[in-house]
């Protein structure tokens, strides 16, 4: 399967889980190409883990937040603390799946892109909520 990621979102996602992991006093550990994006550590100990989603808009434009379903399935499998960051320009909205309300739809790219299995498939778009916390770059 092909990969889509620009350096730029690769980038992006680094700053994103920098910026979580310096308000919340803890590290993280990039996992596999096809697994969720990180682990987060206290010390030795696994503490939760991580999706990043790039949103190229500002925080206050951010919404609807979207989500592949099948990321956010691969996230709350993990069954420890899980937790979706989606990065926008100017900083961080963040929150528990499992806290959040959300609406399905199949929904994607009208043209899929050549090599590209995910280009259309369920996704889950989330309002704004109590459930979703913002920091600022």
């Amino acid at each position: 399967m092909k990969r889509f990621e620009t350096k730029e979102d690769l980038d992006r996602e680094l700053k994103a889980i920098q910026k979580y992991c310096s308000m919340f006093g803890c590290s993280y550990e990039k996992l596999g190409i096809n697994d969720i994006d990180f682990k987060l550590m206290s010390g030795m100990d696994v503490i939760g883990y991580v999706e990043v989603k790039g949103r190229l808009s500002y925080l206050r434009n951010a919404y609807p937040l979207p989500i592949a379903m099948r990321k956010l399935v691969k996230l709350c499998d993990k069954m420890l603390n899980p937790v979706v960051i989606w990065a926008c320009d100017d900083g961080i909205i963040y929150g528990d799946p499992r806290e959040l309300k959300g609406i399905a739809k199949f929904y994607g790219r009208k043209k899929q892109r050549e090599g590209s299995f995910h280009d259309r498939e369920m996704m889950v778009y989330f309002d704004r909520q109590s459930g979703l916390k913002y920091l600022r770059y």
